[in-house]
């Protein structure tokens, strides 16, 4: 780390950010071709995007380690990293409370509201019967197709999988202050083993969720269009497994760097940036295995 009396780090003008524009259009044209019956070529501008995302994350990362690596990032420029990680983190919370927020809304608000003593329920469907979990949708109760329905809990009982994967984050959030424990320590032997034992918790997750998921589709008929329920519950544990791979991801590349010995007991904001997103996603997934799997 330069000195933190220096001036501020100002890089030299990127390429990056039109490399990322380009990458997520790219991405977009090519979801929205396949949405819309070009499959065959959709997929192929779809995984070009794909890869010009990876270039993009590659290079851009490999620019800013390699500044640091220099010296070039003094105090000033640590205190922007961690307030952009913290900002970012925020924008996470907020992106998660509005999911959450849809589902509370549905629970407690709407689903009441349609199955009470209200004009629509009287008029429209007389017949729904508000429960939670919802796996039909009103006018499916006028239709007679709400016996197609199991009880979601008989489909994905708390207690199986999902609290598996709960002692797993759990495990994972505490082997990653292990580390960062012995990184302060000057310990790279405890920094590496600690953290790869991260990275495998965390893709362990990330293994359970996807045979949960095929379970969940293939054998139980629970799909995106199970009822509001199916679109909250894919919604809430998609993004979160999402989240999940690329915590892991993350750690990934700190367990590179860590026996690449890029760290330092003193200068290791990387580390910490990554460790502070690793522990916001085991509480969201608290939160989902009691509104979600439990409640």
């Amino acid at each position: 780390m330069s000195d933190s009396h220096g001036a501020y780090y100002i890089p030299e003008p990127s390429r990056w950010p039109i490399v990322g524009t380009l990458a997520l259009f790219t991405i977009f044209v090519g979801g929205g071709m396949m949405l819309n019956g070009y499959v065959g070529s959709g997929q192929y501008v779809l995984g070009l995007g794909f890869l010009a995302l990876i270039y993009l994350f590659y290079g851009w990362f490999k620019d800013v380690i390699d500044e640091s690596l220099a010296g070039n990032y003094n105090e000033q420029v640590d205190i922007s990293f961690r307030w952009g990680m913290a900002w970012f983190i925020f924008s996470e919370v907020m992106f998660f409370a509005a999911f959450f927020g849809a589902l509370f809304y549905i629970r407690v608000l709407s689903v009441p509201w349609l199955g009470g003593d209200s004009v629509t329920n009287t008029f429209a469907w007389p017949d729904f019967q508000a429960a939670w979990p919802l796996l039909t949708t009103p006018d499916m109760s006028v239709a007679g197709l709400e016996t197609k329905y199991m009880a979601i809990k008989d489909v994905i009982p708390a207690w199986g999988v999902p609290a598996a994967n709960t002692a797993i984050l759990l495990t994972s959030g505490a082997t990653v202050t292990f580390a960062h424990w012995a990184l302060k320590k000057g310990s790279r032997s405890g920094l590496c083993w600690w953290l790869a034992a991260t990275v495998a918790l965390g893709f362990f997750f990330v293994y359970l969720q996807a045979l949960e998921y095929g379970h969940a589709y293939h054998e139980l008929d629970l799909t995106l269009e199970s009822g509001v329920y199916g679109s909250t519950f894919f919604m809430l544990t998609g993004f979160h497994g999402f989240h999940v791979t690329m915590g892991a991801t993350m750690l990934l590349i700190i367990l590179y760097r860590s026996m690449k010995g890029h760290f330092s007991a003193h200068n290791h904001f990387a580390f910490e940036g990554v460790a502070w997103y690793w522990h916001f996603v085991d509480v969201v997934w608290l939160g989902l295995f009691v509104f979600v799997y439990w409640i």
